[in-house]
This record gives C-alpha cells, structure tokens and sequence, in this order.
C-alpha cells in the first residue's frame, strides 16, 4: 500500500512566510530556510515553497529564497507563485527545486504544463487549483491570482485538463477551508481524486488528526499540506504521523 504524504507549506510574502484565514489576514511565521530545515527534520515527506505576491506583483518568483531554502532539504522542495514560463521554471529548477507549481498562468496558457513536462518530467510539474464552492452545492469554481479572481473554468474539469496536458500531481486547495483549522473538504477532494489518475493534494483547513484521517479516506487524497498547524506549534508534524500510523493510515514513519 502506498503511504500518504504530509506535506508542509511555506506562503511567502516579501522574503518571509506568512499564513492567513481564506487567503486574508496575513500575519508572519518566520524565515523561510529555517522553517523548511525545522519541518524535514519533524518528519514532513516534502516542502512546498508558494511566492503568494509573485503573480499579484506580475514578478518572479524569488530566486534567492528557493535557493537558501533548498539548502536546507534532503526531502523533495517543490516551488510555486510568478512562473509565467518555460523560462521563470528554469531558473527555479537551477535553484534548488524538484518540482514547480503553476497555478494562474496554467489557466492562461495550458501549454505551459506540457512544456514544463517534456523538459523535467510530469513528475516535476505540480498544477495548483484554488477551488472555491458554488453556492454551497458540490460544485467548485476555479479561482487564480491568489484567490482574487474568479474564473468561470469549473475546477474538477480544470484538473482533468491539466492531467490530459502533463501534469504529475494537482495542488487542490479549498479556499472556503484555508486557514480555518475546519477540516479539508472532502467532498471537493474526492470528486478530484476520482477523476483523475494523478495524485492529488489536499490543502486548505488541516486541523487536528480526524481532520487528516478524514481526507485520505473519505476525500481519497493521496497526500495532504498544512501550514498554520505546523508553523504556530499548534500540532508537532511528528506526532501527527504517529497518530495517524495509528489510525491505520500508512505514512513515512519519522527519522
């Protein structure tokens, strides 16, 4: 049986992490690299580092950043926010990166996901869905820049396109949970994870350790990322794991 990963996430705004509630009230949690180094060595199976105001600010992603943060790591480090092009990924690659995350400039140019993916691999290529309900039916609208702007694409099929154009995982965030400590929404991840053949991420309202035994069996994630548990001291990620090893979730048993 394959294990689920736990992955932490790192929002950074300015050259610091941050985390707010549904994509507002930011507040800081700290450096980059020495919170990456804090959560490999808890026992998170990946890191993923999102530039929130790279594509707001209509500028690249980092590069000083992803670098000093993938320094760090000896866990995969996946990248995201201001990759416009074949051009920005490259220079996050050559930074440190495994993966890169695309989000609304994959909207913009599909494209971009298949260009990406003969280069690195799908497996290098992460399309992140911000996926908000439709009056609260189990209907999902995709959103892009950072939450603000709503597409009219409907976020399942969105995924489905972005599988068929090379994409090796989808970052599926429910903007109506992110934040909350809530719960994931289920119901959005499992109608994702269900028509796909990917992986697919859950983000977007982590909580307590219901909240991820909950995902991974009735949302069907294959892996599962927070941020405000991890970073506030609210949860320990290595004690996370061992609960849910005891809920009979099969995950990486911390170093």
């Amino acid at each position: 049986m394959l294990t689920k990963r736990i992955i932490a996430c790192l929002d950074v705004n300015a050259g610091r992490v941050v985390k707010g509630v549904q994509f507002e009230q930011l507040r800081d949690a700290g450096d980059p690299a020495e919170l990456a180094s804090a959560h490999s060595r808890a026992g998170a199976d990946e890191i993923v580092l999102l530039d929130i105001s790279a594509t707001r600010e209509n500028r690249a992603t980092l590069a000083d950043t992803v670098r000093k943060t993938a320094q760090q790591l000896f866990v995969p480090f996946a990248v995201g926010g201001g990759i416009r092009s074949l051009e920005d990924a490259i220079v996050v690659f050559e930074a440190g990166a495994d993966k890169v995350s695309i989000n609304s400039a994959a909207l913009a140019d599909p494209s971009l996901i298949t260009r990406i993916g003969e280069r690195y691999g799908s497996q290098a290529v992460i399309v992140a869905i911000d996926a908000k309900r439709i009056n609260g039916e189990c209907r999902f609208e995709a959103y892009v820049g950072g939450g603000r702007n709503a597409t009219g694409r409907d976020a399942v099929a969105w995924a489905q396109e972005a599988e068929e154009r090379g994409a090796g995982e989808i970052l599926l965030t429910s903007m109506d949970r992110d934040g909350t400590g809530a719960g994931f929404d289920c119901e959005l991840t499992r109608a994702c994870s269900e028509a796909l053949h990917i992986p697919v991420i859950a983000s977007g309202g982590g909580g307590d350790t219901q909240s991820f035994v909950d995902v991974f069996e009735n949302g069907k994630a294959d892996a599962a990322l927070a941020a405000s548990i991890f970073h506030f001291g609210l949860r320990q990620l290595s004690d996370l794991k061992r609960e849910l090893q005891s809920a009979g979730i099969p995950v990486r048993w911390p170093c």
